[in-house]
């Protein structure tokens, strides 16, 4: 039984699906970018650099510990469990740049998080190294200013801040080597190195687009789906799950 259970998953074509902030609009996460985002509120030079970590960092715990507030009172959306069903019939990878758990609420269970997770802290010494991150939950999602980690350094969230590397590209690119169906969902696909991992996918691999907004791709053939996330999984799943 285990043998035709592994051997099914191999059959299995490979999807894998890309989402930015418009993937998590729906659920009544603000994106930072927008007209009424939360950059607009909170300057990012602030509370998304390790400049601005440095200089004040109870302003970005305080900021952080706002955000886990927010999004542990939100549920995924219809689009996030329309991706998590798609594992009925496909290896699915989630990569996302948002830093919400959506995806693993809605049941997800491959996901690279591209730019960090908000309910993980970690050390500030060294954000990677995975004895001194923690995970967060909802009766203890606030972290006070000047808690420290194990290795005697200040907790920080555990995100990617502006200027930093991103530890998981790669992982993310190999992935996309590998994807038979590619589904791009709610980003605009100006944002580095992430907007980048389309030219990891193969030319014959069809890519699938859902954005309301028209979004350009470089010359890649696209198939778009002018509609928001919910609305284009919706169609999407029709044309996949058949």
């Amino acid at each position: 039984m285990l043998f035709l259970c592994i051997l099914n998953t191999l059959l299995m074509k490979k999807i894998v699906v890309l989402t930015g902030a418009g993937m998590s609009v729906e659920s009544g996460l603000k994106t930072f970018r927008d007209a009424d985002g939360l950059w607009e509120e909170y300057p990012v030079q602030q509370v998304a650099t390790h400049e601005g970590w440095l200089k004040d960092p109870t302003l970005v715990t305080n900021f952080y510990n706002m955000l886990r507030k927010k999004c542990w009172g939100v549920q995924p959306n219809e689009g996030h469990r329309l991706v998590a069903e798609l594992e009925e019939k496909y290896d699915v990878t989630v990569v996302t740049q948002n830093v919400d758990n959506l995806h693993e609420m809605a049941g997800s269970s491959k996901v690279i998080h591209l730019h960090g997770e908000l309910m993980k802290v970690c050390s500030s010494n060294d954000p990677d190294d995975p004895r001194y991150q923690q995970l967060l939950t909802p009766d203890n999602c606030e972290v006070t200013p000047g808690t420290k980690a194990g290795d005697g350094s200040l907790l920080r969230p555990f995100i990617v801040f502006f200027g930093e590397a991103v530890p998981m590209i790669t992982i993310a690119a190999e992935a996309c080597q590998d994807a038979d169906i590619f589904i791009i969902i709610g980003t605009s696909l100006a944002v580095y190195p992430a907007a980048g991992l389309i030219h990891y996918v193969r030319p014959d691999v069809p890519v699938y687009l859902i954005d309301p907004n028209p979004v350009s791709t470089g010359g890649r053939h696209i198939t778009q789906i002018q509609k928001g996330a919910s609305a284009g999984m919706r169609e999407l799943s029709e044309l996949l799950m058949k």
